[in-house]
């Protein structure tokens, strides 16, 4: 006879644990969105070239997807708190470092340490969260933890436009390192395994560990890339990721080019975008989630959901043609949301369609593709912004993308079957 589930205990510590992580996720998304906050400005001071701020981008990502594989297996060998710690040091490093250069190509040296720690931030949160919570909250917590990204984002261009007038540009570098460096003391002080944590209680230890671990399953590179199922969300990637980092990195300067908007007064346009993509990160998880719950199946549930934010990411073919600031800042801020909606149900593939413990290998092949198609991208829109000088048909590639990614994971998996673990030697 199977044995009941223990009753939700009184313990709370797990979720103190969730919102270290959350805070982590915000303040890696402040640290990476500085530079691109103040590009209007330190352009305009040290005349640097559309291209050599693409090169910035481009030397960003370059290392963001290669450490993104490499992290995943280090934070295996060494836990999440080891790994987590790593991870901000180096981050930390890159953005202070920050402070010490002033042309686009010296950057460069800065923008690389910031990219390998930011690179190991989401699988040490996510060994985290395996470690703390059981399955039937981990979903949530990853939820929670993963929102960070958005508020970070809301809160740069609050914050470092302030820090960078009352005080010079470097301090908000400076400023918001120190930041970080208070969570590392707190991550270190807090964080324990659940069985080696004091403050845990026995009832909250047992459900945290109601369920047996996953298995440990590293499966070869080549035996991946040989699975339909693989290129779907490598693929998948690689076409919608670039946009999201295009909106990260070119945004203040589109409303700095197109709108006159002076750094100071990012806040609201970007907080409105930021808040609506949060908003389309809920709702398409939760649009397939409702589909599933009515009888569809994951293959119908999942297409659905991408259709649909498909179709309404298209009014940023347009943006750049408003007629007003905040009509531009609607029709990106919907593609925003879309594309977070779009991207919880790409996510979901890997936990769909592989077995436990095998998932980890096809997301960090994911990561990589997404940072070499935001190289692409970023190239692109240099060499656009340096020759017609405007934005019309980098946000016409941004419409078309979501289709694209759509027709390709259709094309490969039709019918959304999972992989058998016999193909998984």
């Amino acid at each position: 006879m199977p044995t009941a589930a223990p009753e939700k205990p009184r313990g709370r510590i797990r979720w103190i644990v969730c919102a270290l992580l959350f805070a982590a996720v915000a303040l890696s998304y402040i640290d990476r969105l500085v530079l691109p906050t103040l590009k209007p400005e330190l352009q305009a001071r040290y005349r640097w070239t559309e291209q050599g701020y693409a090169d910035l981008a481009i030397a960003f990502q370059a290392a963001y997807g290669l450490a993104y594989i490499l992290f995943g297996r280090f934070v295996d060998r060494v836990g999440a708190k080891v790994g987590y710690a790593v991870a901000v040091t180096l981050w930390t490093i890159g953005h202070v470092a920050h402070a010490l250069f002033t042309s686009a190509g010296g950057m460069i040296w800065a923008r690389l340490p910031l990219a390998v720690g930011e690179a190991g931030a989401f699988p040490a949160a996510l060994a985290a969260a395996n470690a703390w919570f059981p399955q039937r909250e981990r979903a949530l917590a990853i939820g929670i933890f993963n929102a960070g990204s958005n508020v970070g984002a809301i809160l740069t261009p609050l914050i470092v436009p302030a820090i960078a007038v009352a005080f010079g540009w470097r301090m908000a570098f400076i400023a918001t390192g120190a930041l970080t460096l208070l969570w590392l003391a707190a991550w270190l002080a807090f964080y324990r395994s659940p069985a080696e944590h004091r403050r845990v209680t026995a009832e909250e230890l047992a459900w945290i560990e109601q369920e047996e671990a996953a298995l440990a399953h590293p499966v070869a590179w080549r035996t991946l890339l040989r699975l339909r199922q693989t290129w779907a969300y490598v693929l998948g990637r690689f076409l919608i990721d670039p946009i999201w980092w295009t909106f990260l990195f070119w945004l203040p300067d589109f409303f700095n080019r197109q709108y006159g908007v002076r750094m100071l007064d990012f806040g609201p346009p970007l907080v409105a975008v930021y808040l609506l993509a949060d908003v389309g990160s809920l709702a398409g998880g939760w649009f397939s989630s409702r589909l599933l719950a009515r009888g569809a199946s994951v293959n119908r549930a999942r297409k659905t959901a991408m259709a649909a934010c498909a179709i309404l990411a298209l009014p940023i073919i347009f943006a750049a043609h408003a007629p007003g600031l905040w009509w531009a800042v609607l029709a990106i801020g919907l593609a925003c949301a879309c594309h977070q909606g779009f991207s919880a149900n790409v996510y979901a593939i890997p936990g769909d369609l592989f077995p436990r413990g095998t998932g980890g290998s096809v997301i960090g092949l994911g990561g990589l593709a997404g940072a070499l198609g935001g190289m692409a991208m970023a190239k692109f829109a240099g060499t656009i912004l340096a020759g017609v000088g405007g934005y019309g048909p980098i946000f016409a590639v941004a419409g078309c993308a979501y289709f694209a990614a759509l027709l390709v994971i259709h094309l490969l998996i039709p019918r959304y079957a999972p992989v058998a673990p016999e193909r998984l030697p």
